[in-house]
């Protein structure tokens, strides 16, 4: 019963769907209450609370793995995400509301695409069962960005830490080069893997169980649906919400691997993608407002495991802070060079002693 009521800590992100449901039904600066809290309040509490490196007993982790109630606070979140947004399209309809409350409430929306549209999808996407699989599907639809599921499972997770890889940022490279890198070469590769595995299956890439070809389908139909019942500057404000979702991801893509580079053997391989090839982060709430997802390290060195008994790694390169302060420092980039550049070299010393 103790790991049922610690389990509840993970309910703290909720307060992002209470801001947005305040937001979507006021004007001024309660608007902006969520921006408040992710991009002041987070990362200052960040700054005062001490990194956690405590990992679970091996017979609590077992306890806290089986146990349902964690993934249906998961799960929750998808009836949530769809209320939150048929909140947000149908409030963006009111014809007296200024550019600044409209430009509040498209960002507020874009926060709950990132950090539940697509963060939630991506701790069900890496489950086995169908079901979790299509509810992290129907939180992508969300954020306009459904072939994240293909090109993460089988692309990012193979490539990590290489220069073949999209979503991992090379030393050196500015936030906003990468978005273009990544965002668009992460979708060519979507294609590529949905093709290859449709030439393996049915013979064709052109086919009507091409991942990726029902994708398109599927966004294309959300789209005229919101379209069809909104109308078209409606359409334009989901937009702009979901670009925001896709560019929040694409920045913590860019901070968990910048800079870290596994070796090629002499085969041409990789090395086994370890802690070592991912940036980690104790810090508390950034943690749980994240689902643990700033524990990346172990992530990608056992992506099966669940969000709530991912683990510590003393050899895994630490964050000077949490994911949300992180994401604001990689926005200056002279600045995130200067902190970075200086702990990869670090980590490679490490590494090499």
């Amino acid at each position: 019963m103790h790991h049922r009521i610690k389990a509840l800590k993970y309910l703290t992100p909720f307060i992002f769907f209470i801001g947005a449901s305040i937001s979507f039904q006021t004007t001024g600066w309660m608007v902006w209450i969520n921006m408040i809290i992710a991009w002041i309040l987070v990362p200052v509490l960040e700054l005062v609370f001490k990194p956690n490196p405590t990992n679970l007993e091996t017979a609590e982790e077992e306890l806290v793995k089986k146990d349902s109630f964690y993934d249906w606070i998961l799960h929750l979140v998808v009836p949530l995400q769809y209320a939150l947004l048929y909140m947000f399209l149908v409030s963006m309809q009111d014809p007296t509301l200024d550019t600044w409350d409209r430009v509040g409430r498209i960002t507020v929306m874009g926060i709950l695409c990132g950090s539940f549209g697509i963060n939630v999808a991506h701790e069900l996407g890496h489950r086995v069962n169908r079901y979790e699989q299509t509810l992290a599907k129907f939180l992508l639809l969300t954020s306009l960005y459904m072939h994240f599921f293909t090109e993460h499972n089988k692309g990012h997770h193979t490539r990590v830490a290489t220069h073949e890889d999209p979503s991992s940022a090379r030393k050196g490279e500015w936030v906003y080069l990468f978005y273009f890198r990544t965002i668009i070469m992460g979708f060519v590769s979507a294609w590529e893997i949905a093709n290859n595995e449709s030439r393996k299956k049915n013979g064709t890439a052109f086919s009507w169980k091409n991942e990726m070809i029902q994708f398109q389908l599927i966004q294309g139909a959300f789209l005229f649906l919101i379209y069809w019942f909104f109308g078209f500057f409606v359409l334009t404000c989901f937009l702009g919400a979901a670009l925001i979702g896709i560019l929040l991801l694409e920045t913590v893509n860019y901070i968990e691997h910048y800079g870290l580079q596994r070796e090629q053997l002499e085969n041409g391989r990789y090395e086994r993608a370890m802690p070592a090839h991912s940036w980690n982060s104790n810090h508390v709430v950034g943690r749980l407002m994240l689902f643990e997802l700033s524990r990346h390290s172990d992530h990608h060195y056992l992506a099966s495991r669940k969000y709530q008994v991912l683990r510590h790694h003393d050899n895994a390169p630490q964050m000077p802070t949490g994911y949300p302060g992180m994401m604001l420092l990689s926005l200056v980039p002279p600045l995130w060079f200067a902190i970075m550049n200086r702990r990869i070299e670090k980590q490679f010393a490490k590494i090499a002693a």
